[in-house]
């Protein structure tokens, strides 16, 4: 039984992602995070910010976003994360500083507790890059109940061995075509990629896999029957974010007790959403995403 105030939590990396012209909140897991929040999921968030002005301002924004800061450390010796992001047309590029406060994550009774007693525990591969934190999080996972892996590759961040433990431990896993097609080149899955999908289905004992391919929608399998869908037309802004939102909608819906189909017709409408925004954490109510959504001309 859940005897804490939360559905789900995150863990990783919370930063600034530096624009040319602007600074903007950050970071996959709590990106995730806030939407799952404004979707109606209640979700914690553990990480790490510098003991500077770059992180209170990061933890005052996600407490004004109703994403408790009460799981993120304050470190005294390493920054506050900063990315460096370059937006090519409507690709994003970015340069990862490194070593910083994320990278620290102090493994606790207290986190360890809240996982145990939480339905969800949401993580990535990034913020496995490095020692401290990379063992916190396997402790984490030896009593999460429901895990759920937001593969993010960013070269030179990450390592084969570290990615095949995160990938036996998850339940769900979630990746881009271009991740699916690099990792599946590593294990040697053949074919195309419902092929490679089933493939890491089979090694991984995977439940679910969520694969998304840009403006071409996302397909999942889940308990051995594939779902498509072929992406919504919209006007993009950037598609900073938009991967995280999807994943939040969909959990959304698997939460509140929707099929798969519906769960993932959501969830692609939700990343076209974000997409005609500017950033990954866009001001936005549940039911105005929801009208959007279903207003949104669907790929032919």
């Amino acid at each position: 039984m859940n005897n804490n105030n939360y559905t789900a939590v995150c863990f990783g990396e919370i930063l600034w992602d530096i624009l040319p012209d602007k600074m903007l909140p950050g970071g996959a897991p709590m990106n995730v995070a806030y939407h799952l929040n404004q979707l109606g999921v209640p979700a914690a968030m553990i990480s790490r910010v510098g003991n500077d002005d770059l992180g209170q301002q990061l933890l005052s924004f996600i407490t004004s976003k109703n994403v408790t800061g009460d799981f993120v450390q304050v470190d005294n010796t390493h920054e506050t994360s900063r990315v460096l992001a370059k937006l090519d047309g409507n690709s994003v590029t970015y340069d990862i500083v490194r070593p910083v406060a994320w990278d620290f994550i102090e493994y606790n009774r207290r986190l360890q507790q809240l996982i145990a007693n939480t339905p969800y525990f949401i993580f990535g591969s990034l913020g496995a890059r490095s020692e401290v934190s990379r063992q916190t999080l396997f402790e984490l996972l030896e009593v999460a109940r429901h895990k759920v892996l937001d593969i993010n590759l960013r070269q030179p961040h990450y390592e084969r061995s570290t990615l095949d433990y995160l990938l036996r431990h998850a339940d769900v896993l979630k990746l881009n075509e271009d991740e699916l097609h690099l990792l599946s080149g590593w294990f040697g899955f053949e074919g195309g990629d419902k092929e490679q999908i089933v493939a890491f289905q089979d090694k991984f004992h995977l439940n679910t896999i969520l694969t998304t391919r840009g403006d071409k929608g996302a397909i999942v399998l889940n308990d051995g029957q594939f779902y498509e869908h072929p992406g919504c037309k919209v006007v993009v802004a950037d598609t900073i974010g938009s991967g995280d939102s999807f994943l939040a909608a969909f959990l959304s819906r698997v939460i509140k007790g929707s099929s798969t189909a519906e769960a993932l017709e959501f969830a692609s409408g939700m990343g076209a959403f974000v997409a005609t925004k500017h950033g990954a954490c866009p001001v936005y109510a549940a039911g105005e995403a929801e009208d959007a959504i279903r207003s949104f001309p669907v790929n032919r």
